[in-house]
C-alpha cells in the first residue's frame, strides 16, 4: 500500500523570484530598444541605469549581453554618426548646400578685405599727398614735396596678408598728383 501523498503547493518565494526576475528583464529589455531607437550609444552602464537594474545583473543574462554587445558594436562601426538618430541625421546634400554657402561666404569675406585694403592704401596715400599729420605719426608728414618725393607704400596687388605664401607684385608709390577734384597716384614695380 502505497501512501498517498498530498498535493504540492506552489512556493510563494520561487514565484515571488520568478515574477521579479521577468519584471526586471522586461524593464531591461525595454530599456535596450529605447536607447537605440533613441540613437544613443548603447553600453552596460546606460542600460543598466535606464533599466535600474546592476551591471553585473546583466552581465549574467547572456541574451541581453550579447544584444548589447551587437548594438554597441554597430555603434562604434557606424562611427560618429551611429550616436545621431536616422531622423536627425545631415543628408549628403544639406552638407553639400553647407559647403557652398560657405565658401561662397569666404569668397565674398576676401574679396571685401581686398577692397578695403585698396581702399586703405589710397587714403594713406591721400593723406601723405595733403601733408596731413597722422594720428600715428607725432611729428606729422611734413610739406608735400617731400610726400611726392618719397616712396609711401609698398602694396601688394593681391591684398592679401604678407604672412600668406603665394606669389604677389609688390607695387610702390612713384608719384602722386594733387589735381584738385581728381586723384592720380602712379605706381612702379619693386
Amino acid at each position: 500500500m502505497r501512501r498517498r501523498q498530498p498535493p504540492v503547493r506552489p512556493d510563494p518565494l520561487y514565484e515571488s523570484a520568478t515574477r521579479r526576475h521577468e519584471l526586471t528583464r522586461s524593464r531591461a529589455v525595454q530599456a535596450l530598444r529605447e536607447l537605440d531607437r533613441a540613437g544613443t550609444p548603447v553600453t552596460f552602464a546606460k542600460v543598466a541605469q535606464a533599466a535600474g537594474v546592476s551591471r553585473s545583473w546583466l552581465y549574467t543574462q547572456p541574451d541581453i549581453s550579447n544584444q548589447i554587445r551587437r548594438l554597441r558594436q554597430k555603434t562604434n562601426d557606424a562611427g560618429s554618426g551611429g550616436a545621431i538618430p536616422v531622423g536627425q541625421r545631415s543628408t549628403d546634400a544639406s552638407l553639400r548646400a553647407r559647403l557652398t554657402a560657405a565658401l561662397d561666404r569666404n569668397k565674398q569675406l576676401a574679396d571685401e578685405n581686398a577692397r578695403l585694403r585698396r581702399q586703405l592704401a589710397r587714403a594713406l596715400g591721400d593723406q601723405r599727398s595733403a601733408g596731413v599729420r597722422s594720428g600715428n605719426n607725432p611729428e606729422g608728414l611734413g610739406s608735400r614735396d617731400k610726400a611726392a618725393s618719397v616712396p609711401s607704400a609698398t602694396l601688394s596687388t593681391t591684398g592679401r596678408r604678407r604672412s600668406q605664401p603665394r606669389l604677389t607684385r609688390k607695387l610702390k608709390i612713384t608719384s602722386v598728383s594733387s589735381i584738385p577734384g581728381s586723384r592720380a597716384i602712379r605706381y612702379a614695380a619693386v
